[in-house]
């Protein structure tokens, strides 16, 4: 079967994906946009990787090299051109736990594992199922994770050194105030400004990228002493190392790592679908979900094997890379590698930054992200809609993106669920013969079995008796289980029943106990929506 699969993914995969080119061919104007583009990405970059280290409670160099490794390798071979992944917060909540038990050795084998794991989703071509989720869940995950980038940076605005000392990124020190929370909210001001103004003057230069060089040089010229990139921690290391994790090779340490795996597999996978689809909206490009799969699980085994923490896509930098002109793999290998001659050779002049540089950046993105348009739309969309956009977009802050996800997708299907299951009706009349005719509308599935079986008189109707399903459609197992039951409380009262307009696979599971199909030349060949092992005269235990 996994085979098979491969072979599936190998002949679906979207070649025109790995180019190099734009459509409108590649230039040195072009080429300039998509390195200042992958530029500004890096510098972004740095305080969040450093910021999620420390919310797996890890060395802040550990949360680099995952951004280095997993933004080169997904920018190489990932679904979808444009996007960056790196460390994220999301995955660095689940860590931490992991870590503080049973040490930074366990976490590299985790992520080992959990690329493995990730691989075989893709080769099995398990990404196709994030169409499952609904729009009104993507709008609450847009906008919670807007609010959650907002929160992150709030971390900023404490004394300088705080963040490494407590251990993560929101808790423990104490705020700014006064001047220098004055003088900091002044330049995360100015470079939102720029930011705006920018374009509107030139776009030779991104907007960012410009944001962040204005504020450094008026806060390096001048001497201001504001918190800068310095001071959450060095940033400067050697090139990343193979390193094979130190940990026992028995069932117990797989045991502990596999539980996280799964987990941390998970939420990768579904942010960074939920990523490629965002990215897709705004570039106009559609498909590469199983190859964004195998790009993030190759990326994190790699990534476990040098001393990473393991990673996925980024959404607030991905953005950043998209706002900024980034269209091609050019600007996301230009991140990864900028990064890493930032922690070579050029850690000296980024510790430099300011933070409220990175902080107005950031900023900006939260408002392009927010989707402000969903304001509007929650008193004109239906109003399961408008509580899972709410629903979605809380959770996400309270919890994580991927159990946002998860909730808003089972509460759509419960919702679609009962909104069908209250569709079903019938019309009845009598034949001249004196037969009497359920017409069938509506879907039959388990949650309006009990609807349907409600429909009928048993008692009251003639000896005859016909149930036509021409405008129905059976689901499930449920359903006929539902059509079984009827059809034997019709028998037990001696009378004759005749179901018309099932499909064939409905008239094999349900040829039983002398149950009359009448075939028709109309009869639907619609398959069941489950894999049921058809066998005549079997229903239920099948």
């Amino acid at each position: 079967m996994a085979r098979a699969s491969f072979r599936t993914f190998a002949k679906n995969l979207d070649v025109t994906d790995l180019r190099w080119m734009p459509d409108e061919g590649f230039s040195l104007g072009r080429l300039r946009i998509e390195l200042l583009s992958g530029l500004t990405v890096a510098l972004a970059l740095v305080p969040e990787a450093v910021a999620f280290a420390f919310v797996a409670g890890v060395h802040p160099l550990v949360g680099l090299y995952a951004a280095f490794i997993v933004g080169l390798i997904t920018a190489l071979i990932g679904g979808r051109p444009g996007m960056i992944s790196g460390a994220t917060g999301a995955l660095a909540v689940v860590m931490v736990a992991l870590v503080a038990e049973h040490g930074v050795e366990y976490l590299f084998a985790t992520v080992v594992l959990m690329g493995f794991l990730q691989v075989f989703a893709g080769v099995m071509q398990w990404g196709k199922f994030i169409r499952l989720v609904p729009h009104p869940v993507m709008l609450g995950f847009v906008n919670g994770l807007a609010i959650v980038i907002f929160l992150a940076q709030l971390s900023q605005f404490k004394v300088p050194g705080t963040l490494e000392n407590t251990g993560h990124g929101m808790g423990g020190g104490e705020w700014l105030s006064g001047q220098p929370l004055a003088l900091m909210l002044l330049l995360v001001a100015a470079t939102m400004a720029i930011i705006w103004v920018m374009p509107r003057i030139t776009r030779a230069i991104p907007a960012p990228l410009a944001g962040i060089g204005v504020v450094a040089a008026v806060v390096i010229f001048f001497g201001l002493d504001v918190p800068r990139v310095g001071d959450l921690a060095s940033i400067q290391g050697g090139f990343p190392s193979f390193h094979i994790p130190m940990v026992p090779l028995n069932l117990e340490t797989l045991e502990i790592i596999l539980p996280y795996a799964i987990i941390l597999a998970a939420i990768g996978l579904i942010e960074s679908l939920l990523t490629l689809n965002l990215v897709g909206d705004m570039t106009g490009k559609r498909g590469g979900a199983s190859q964004e799969c195998i790009a993030q699980g190759l990326a994190n085994t790699v990534t476990g094997f040098f001393g990473g923490m393991g990673g996925c896509a980024m959404i607030g930098q991905s953005m950043i890379n998209v706002k900024s002109g980034g269209r091609t793999r050019v600007a996301g290998i230009a991140a990864a590698v900028f990064l890493l001659l930032f922690i070579l050779v050029g850690s000296s002049i980024i510790e430099l930054i300011p933070l409220a540089a990175l902080v107005g950046v950031m900023f900006m993105v939260v408002i392009g992200t927010f989707a402000w348009n969903s304001l509007t739309i929650l008193r004109k969309v239906p109003l399961t809609d408008a509580f899972v956009i709410l629903l979605v977009t809380v959770v996400t802050v309270m919890e994580d993106l991927a159990v946002a996800v998860v909730v808003g997708v089972i509460v759509s299907a419960l919702a679609y669920a009962w909104n069908n299951a209250r569709r079903i009706h019938a019309k009845v009349y009598s034949t001249p013969e004196g037969a009497r005719v359920y017409q069938v509308q509506g879907p039959l599935f388990f949650g309006s079995s009990d609807g349907f079986t409600e429909l009928f008189d048993v008692e009251g109707d003639p000896s005859e008796v016909i149930v036509d399903f021409a405008d129905s459609r059976v689901v499930d197992q449920s359903a006929l289980q539902a059509i079984e039951a009827i059809a034997g409380k019709y028998e037990a009262q001696g009378k004759r029943i005749q179901l018309r307009h099932l499909s064939h696979d409905c008239h094999k599971l349900l040829n039983k106990a002398g149950h009359l199909m009448v075939d028709s030349d109309d009869d639907p060949d619609y398959a069941l929506a489950v894999n049921y092992s058809v066998r005549t005269g079997v229903l239920g235990g099948h």
